[in-house]
């Protein structure tokens, strides 16, 4: 830590953890990686570090110095310098690369605040839901960037605010289309409503009545809505196989709301979207 400021600090692998990932959880972090032989990093460090001292607490500043960071910068995805990044609560919010002049800098920390004001809001949730849905739903009505809207429905998902989440999702739809992070959260909401159903109840009777596909497409639909993916993609696949232009054709559209849910590098969805593929060509 610098003598002369508490806002600035020198990191090595060693102490990275504690000092930019640990720290951000308590307020915003820029991490500078940068290197003595860099012409352009001894331009932006004086820089940052006079930012540092003058706003005084509005973020830390940790000076990462690549021969002493390399893990770090590795993690960092770090392909040229001078790579500066911001993060808060441990993930990365924005970043810049190259020596920008003082102006630039001033005005990427002032459009970081909604960012930040976000990221404290998100984190709040944990320790008080309510509290943090309520600063949430404020910050929404004045967020204008979409990727804070598909952040903030993120986190509406993870605490089944789904009124929510489709609010957003609504208001992204109105540009006429939505990014890969978005479609995954409407997948994921299009999930939820088949939760209630009892797959038990079903298996039964779809065990009783096996040539009844509507109790069947009932059973994979319950199945997804408890999160049994592997054995409603069963019979999903049955249905395609057998009935490709009623039920099928309702349960391969089950079955992709499932793969948009999913992660993308799923075992899971890279098997039954094969499956899939070979059952529809």
């Amino acid at each position: 830590m610098s003598a002369d400021s508490p806002w600035l600090i020198d990191t090595t692998d060693k102490t990275f953890e504690v000092d930019v990932i640990e720290r951000s959880k308590l307020g915003m972090v820029v991490v500078d990686f940068w290197a003595e032989w860099c012409a352009p990093c001894r331009m932006l460090g004086p820089v940052l570090e006079k930012l540092a001292r003058e706003l005084d607490g509005r973020f830390t500043l940790v000076k990462a110095e690549t021969d002493h960071n390399p893990n770090a910068a590795e993690q960092f995805a770090v392909a040229g310098i001078p790579a500066v990044f911001a993060v808060m609560n441990g993930q990365v919010i924005d970043r810049f690369e190259g020596a920008l002049p003082e102006p630039a800098i001033r005005q990427w920390l002032d459009g970081l605040e909604g960012r930040i004001a976000l990221e404290k809001a998100v984190s709040l949730l944990d320790a008080d839901r309510d509290h943090g849905l309520e600063q949430l739903r404020e910050l929404c009505k004045t967020i204008e960037q979409d990727e804070q809207l598909i952040r903030a429905a993120q986190a509406f998902s993870s605490c089944d605010a789904n009124e929510d989440v489709q609010m957003i999702l609504d208001r992204l739809e109105e540009r006429g289309f939505l990014e890969p992070e978005a479609e995954q959260l409407k997948s994921a909401l299009a999930l939820a409503s088949h939760s209630g159903s009892d797959s038990s109840a079903l298996r039964v009777q779809h065990t009783d009545n096996p040539n009844d596909r509507g109790i069947a497409l009932s059973l994979a639909k319950a199945l997804v809505g408890e999160g049994k993916y592997q054995e409603a993609f069963e019979v999903c696949l049955d249905l395609v196989e057998n009935d490709r232009n009623q039920t099928g054709e309702e349960a391969r559209l089950l079955m992709i709301d499932v793969f948009k849910a999913l992660p993308p590098d799923s075992s899971l969805v890279t098997e039954y979207r094969r499956r899939l593929s070979m059952l529809l060509f």
